[in-house]
C-alpha cells in the first residue's frame, strides 16, 4: 500500500512540475493578478464557479478573498455562485442547470468584474453559458479546466489548462495555481 501512496504523491508533484516549466502558464499566473488587483483596486469584485468538488474549490477561493490570506486586512469583494441554494435549486428546478450561473452572472455582474469558472473537463455546461454571459457584459473570464481545456477554451479570456487527465490531480493544481493569486494580489493590493 506504501508503494500506491508514494505513487499517488509522486504523479501530483509530476503535474505541478510540469506547471513550473510551463512558460504560459506562469506569464498567465502574472497577467492574472493584474488583472484582479485592477478589478479590486476599481472597486469591481471577483466571482467564482464551479460544480461539485470544484465549486468547493470556487468557495475556499472566494473566501481567502473575502476573509484574508496571509494579511489581517478589509475584505475584498469575492464570492462562490452556488452558495445561495434558494436561488440555485429554483433556477435549476424552473429553468435548467445549465444555467444557474449565468442567470445570477447577468443579475449582479457589471464590467469590470472577474470570474473564475473551475472544470476539470472544460466542459460544464453552466460554467460556459456563464462565460458567455460574463463576454457580452465585460467581465473578464478566467478558465481553470484539464490538459485540453475543453470547450471553455474559447470563452475564457484567461485559461490555466492544468497538464492533466486526472480530476483529483487537476483539482490539486487549481487550488495551488488559486492560493498562489490570492497571496500575489493580497501582496498587490495591500503591500
Amino acid at each position: 500500500m506504501q508503494d500506491k501512496i508514494k505513487s499517488l504523491i509522486q504523479v501530483s508533484i509530476d503535474v505541478k512540475q510540469q506547471l513550473l516549466q510551463d512558460a504560459t502558464i506562469l506569464a498567465t499566473l502574472e497577467k492574472v493578478v493584474d488583472v484582479i488587483t485592477d478589478a479590486f483596486n476599481a472597486g469591481n469584485k471577483v466571482l467564482f464557479c464551479g460544480n461539485g468538488g470544484s465549486a468547493a474549490d470556487a468557495q475556499h477561493l472566494a473566501a481567502e478573498f473575502s476573509g484574508r490570506f496571509y494579511k489581517n486586512r478589509k475584505a475584498l469583494p469575492a464570492e462562490a455562485l452556488h452558495c445561495n441554494t434558494s436561488y440555485l435549486t429554483a433556477v435549476a428546478n424552473d429553468y435548467s442547470y445549465d444555467v444557474i450561473y449565468a442567470r445570477l452572472l447577468d443579475g449582479i455582474g457589471v464590467k469590470g468584474d472577474v470570474i473564475l469558472g473551475f472544470s476539470t473537463s472544460g466542459n460544464s455546461a453552466n460554467i460556459i453559458k456563464a462565460f458567455e454571459v460574463a463576454r457580452e457584459r465585460g467581465i473578464v473570464t478566467i478558465g481553470l479546466t484539464g490538459a485540453t481545456g475543453g470547450n471553455m477554451k474559447v470563452v475564457s479570456d484567461y485559461l490555466f489548462n492544468v497538464p492533466s487527465t486526472t480530476t483529483p490531480r487537476i483539482q490539486e493544481s487549481h487550488i495551488l495555481i488559486g492560493h498562489i493569486i490570492c497571496e500575489l494580489v493580497e501582496e498587490k493590493v495591500f503591500g
